[in-house]
């Protein structure tokens, strides 16, 4: 027990409080007779601990570890979710303390309900603020898209974030279950329901058409998701990414040349042609233009040294995933090929495109 509480970094009384409440205890017997941990027991006890951190209490806890359809992978995706957007929000408070900060140093007087304010709505202004400044609905791509709404009136919109391509003429229903992203949503947006893809909270067929727009990757369960579209809605329309493609990483020179990562982030998505298959789709290119107004993964294709800027970076979901080190490396070498002209060399065939493509695919069904 002393060993495991100095790896885990806690005291052996706390170890004592777990196994005497029945939350983690120790399975096994060392040779001596005496009680010791398991593998399994290891692996409760990192759920326990990270749950802990997470500011959860003992008996939300207990009750987390205890579920018998929740697996180890299961928790290590949902920890995942809880630990970014507890990194969201300490980024946003910084954001909003540095912004009071200049504020004062002007010379200006804060009133309370702007101090306040940066714990409710200023925080979620702040909280992902690259995205709401970068991430805008490109007409080019809407236009795509919206066509394949046909004559719907009634949308769901799954993954709907802060409301990119919602069409303003139509009957709108947003589904997010990031609470970060629905705080974000501007004011006079579609109403929306904290829920995941995997389990709509509607009727069968009670909506015309049920849309998608770069969320799929996101989702725990992706096929699972897309039927759920299907039971929900008579027409599907999914913007998301192809994979099927051999060598599709070598499609855009980002991951070819500076994030080859890239890879791993999508290493366990599913094939365009199981998704397409999972709701009876049908599949079409969707180009990036080569000013898209989107600041998604793809968009800065012809204008490299966007990538350089961590705000742009920072509404990409793709270089949280790959980590910092990866991030560092590829924004270093980016820039020192930029600077010696290199990129350009490489990539001198884009100079003349207007658009692109690179493996975005809408599916409609």
């Amino acid at each position: 027990m002393g060993r495991v509480a100095e790896l885990a970094g806690v005291s052996v009384r706390t170890l004592h409080h777990y196994d005497a409440i029945g939350l983690v205890r120790p399975s096994a017997r060392t040779a001596a007779g005496y009680r010791a941990y398991a593998a399994g027991d290891v692996e409760r006890l990192r759920q326990v601990l990270a749950y802990r951190r997470l500011g959860f209490g003992l008996r939300e806890i207990a009750q987390l570890v205890g579920d018998p359809s929740t697996d180890a992978v299961a928790h290590l995706r949902r920890l995942r979710r809880l630990l970014l957007e507890q990194r969201d929000r300490a980024q946003a408070m910084v954001a909003a303390i540095d912004q009071e900060l200049e504020t004062r140093a002007k010379g200006r007087k804060v009133t309370p309900q702007e101090q306040l304010g940066m714990l409710g709505a200023r925080l979620y202004d702040a909280i992902g603020g690259a995205y709401t400044a970068t991430r805008r609905t490109d007409p080019r791509i809407a236009a795509q898209v919206w066509a394949a709404l046909g004559d719907a009136r009634t949308v769901l919109n799954v993954g709907a974030g802060t409301g990119s391509y919602e069409p303003a003429d139509r009957e709108v229903t947003a589904v997010e279950p990031s609470a970060v992203m629905r705080g974000q949503r501007p004011a006079g947006a579609a109403p929306c329901v904290a829920a995941t893809a995997e389990s709509l909270p509607f009727e069968d067929q009670c909506f015309d058409v049920a849309m998608a727009v770069s969320t799929v990757h996101h989702w725990q369960d992706p096929i699972a998701g897309l039927r759920e579209m299907r039971r929900v809605a008579r027409r599907v329309v999914v913007l998301t990414f192809d994979t099927d493609e051999p060598g599709w990483p070598n499609r855009f020179w980002l991951t070819r040349d500076y994030l080859p990562e890239f890879t791993t982030v999508l290493a366990e998505f599913p094939s365009l042609a199981s998704m397409a298959d999972a709701i009876a789709a049908r599949t079409e290119p969707v180009p990036v233009p080569w000013d898209c107004t989107d600041g998604l993964f793809e968009a800065y294709w012809r204008r490299p040294r966007a990538y350089l800027e961590d705000h742009v970076r920072r509404a990409m979901s793709v270089w949280t995933r790959v980590g910092p080190q990866a991030e560092q490396r590829a924004v270093r070498n980016l820039g020192d090929d930029l600077d010696s002209g290199r990129w350009a060399e490489r990539n001198s065939a884009l100079a003349g495109l207007d658009t692109a493509d690179l493996g975005l695919r809408l599916l409609t069904a």
